[in-house]
């Protein structure tokens, strides 16, 4: 194996970790869509198939290889307009505690604010945490009534802006948008460690917008 004249970093090993920088920056593109003008449902669909084209096409994706090709697409529930709202926020910080996580080691984090709004007639919160780590940024993980049935019963994503999910802040407010709800990687394969939702994140509510999982299989219809 080719390697520099200097150092034990090898060139495959490079090669990997500018395939990462592309696939985050691909993942922030995306993001732009979604913050963008213009009419809401278009703006998804163009998400979803930038989405889909990272993991079907991306070295970095987190299906393993051998099911790209035949993995149709992502699914998502049906684009819902009341799944866009925007929560206040109230300062609520949080002693740190650490998720351990198989090959990343310890991810530490503190809880920030918690996120107030209404969804599905209810008055629902939300904790947001800080990242301890270095480079910081925001997570914001959160499981609901589909969780173990139409969705993963770890729960799914709708912050972290370490990895460019990010949905901005609208008349002081932020907004949350569960249409872009989605799934952790190890949903797709026991090869990835992800940190799951806690228990105060868990939501008494069944959020039916945002990624699911495919009702006939990994090979069934997209939803």
């Amino acid at each position: 194996m080719a390697r520099f004249p200097r150092g034990g970093i090898t060139l495959d090993a490079t090669a990997s970790e500018l395939q990462l920088v592309d696939y985050r920056r691909r993942v922030a593109g995306m993001y732009e869509v979604a913050r963008g003008t213009g009419p809401a449902e278009p703006r998804w669909r163009r998400f979803r198939t930038l989405r889909d084209q990272l993991f079907a096409h991306h070295p970095c994706s987190p299906l393993d290889p051998s099911r790209r090709a035949s993995m149709p697409g992502v699914p998502y529930f049906p684009y819902a307009p009341a799944a866009r709202l925007l929560a206040e926020a109230e300062d609520a910080p949080g002693e740190p505690f650490a998720i351990e996580l198989r090959d990343d080691g310890a991810l530490r984090l503190a809880r920030l604010a918690h996120l107030s709004f209404h969804l599905a007639g209810r008055r629902c919160r939300l904790a947001l945490y800080r990242l301890l780590d270095y480079g910081g940024g925001l997570f914001l993980p959160f499981a609901d009534r589909t969780a173990g049935a139409r969705t993963y019963g770890g729960g799914r994503y709708l912050i972290d802006t370490r990895k460019h999910a990010d949905l901005g802040v609208e008349d002081g407010r932020m907004v949350l948008d569960f249409n872009y709800a989605y799934h952790p990687s190890c949903t797709y394969s026991p090869r990835w460690d992800c940190p799951l939702a806690p228990a105060e994140n868990r939501l008494e509510v069944a959020v039916e917008a945002g990624e699911c999982l495919p009702a006939d299989g990994w090979n069934g219809p997209r939803a």
